[in-house]
């Protein structure tokens, strides 16, 4: 089983990203083939600062290592340094359908949003199409959000096979529901885009103060609430262990557990969760030759497999 995920270089990583997509996709990497890259092409469409980008890519790197992820056991590469995904990426787009695209609602949102309306942006989905099927990705571990993006991927795939040969392999999609969509400050889906994330290495102090500044209701410290309403109490469920959450929550449904005290519950399981990974981060971040190595490696690695499949595909279509 070959698994795929890739992650914009767009700002700091928060645990939402952790949760959401990091966590699931490392789990799945122990079960199988795993393909792992940072995605600096589509971070074109919002990253238009080339410095900014460069660091980001660096910092993603790091990060990712640091939380987990294990070069030996995964293709671990920047997506820029796999040439043949542009390729791919417009011999799809010569099958997709217009309306395909036109329907996309992810393109729709972040143009409401304010990024501008390219072709890019409008594109997305075939770009993220061409990486999960020039690796021959059985498994792609997203976010809600991201589920019309691989089933578009899966119509694309479809339409080439059809016209041309069963040429390539329709992925799969892994949800993990209960953490698919992890809220923020403000309850919203946590998203960089909304200003609502708390990150994964902030320090101790912006860590503590993200986490007390989680948007509540006015209601005392003795009234009963609602666990079913509450943030904090959401995210506290994502690090502690599942005997302290279910005393935390009757005291919180009885009344007694106060806005205050949960939050500082929650920043204290927090910032010991990503104690291990924040030594790692600073060992890694003081030996940068190392990480591009190890991007390096990867990629040679991802173009390897990315041959193959273009091979295969330029043969079906009828490219020499």
């Amino acid at each position: 089983m070959r698994i795929l995920s890739g992650i914009q270089p767009s700002g700091a990583l928060h645990i939402g990203n952790y949760f959401g997509m990091i966590r699931p996709a490392l789990e799945l990497a122990r079960q199988g083939d795993a393909f792992y890259f940072i995605a600096d092409y589509h971070a074109l469409t919002s990253v238009a600062e080339p410095d900014a980008l460069r660091r980001n890519v660096r910092a993603m790197a790091v990060d990712l290592l640091a939380l987990g992820l294990e070069p030996a056991r995964t293709v671990f590469f920047r997506q820029s340094d796999v040439p043949e995904v542009t390729e791919l990426a417009w011999i799809l787009s010569t099958v997709t359908p217009l309306g395909l695209l036109e329907r996309g609602h992810a393109y729709k949102d972040k143009v409401q949003k304010g990024l501008a309306a390219t072709h890019g942006l409008f594109a997305y989905p075939v770009l993220m199409a061409a990486d999960i099927l020039l690796y021959r990705t059985d498994v792609v571990p997203v976010g809600e959000d991201q589920r019309q993006h691989l089933e578009i991927a899966r119509d694309i795939a479809a339409k080439l096979n059809q016209q041309y040969g069963p040429v390539l392999t329709l992925p799969q999609g892994s949800i993990q529901r209960e953490v698919a969509a992890v809220p923020g400050l403000d309850g919203q889906k946590m998203s960089k885009s909304y200003g609502n994330t708390i990150e994964i290495f902030a320090d101790e102090r912006t860590l503590r103060r993200r986490c007390m500044s989680i948007k509540t209701d006015a209601l005392p410290v003795e009234a009963p609430k609602d666990p079913a309403q509450s943030v904090p109490l959401a995210l506290y469920r994502l690090f502690a262990p599942p005997a302290e959450v279910e005393t935390t929550t009757a005291r919180y449904r009885k009344g007694g557990l106060g806005y205050a005290e949960l939050k500082l519950m929650l920043f204290e399981q927090a910032w010991a969760h990503f104690g291990p990974a924040r030594e790692r981060r600073e060992a890694l971040d003081a030996d940068p030759a190392a990480v591009e190595r190890v991007l390096a490696d990867g990629a040679a690695r991802a173009r390897a497999v990315a041959r193959v499949t273009l091979d295969a595909v330029r043969h079906a279509v009828g490219l020499r």
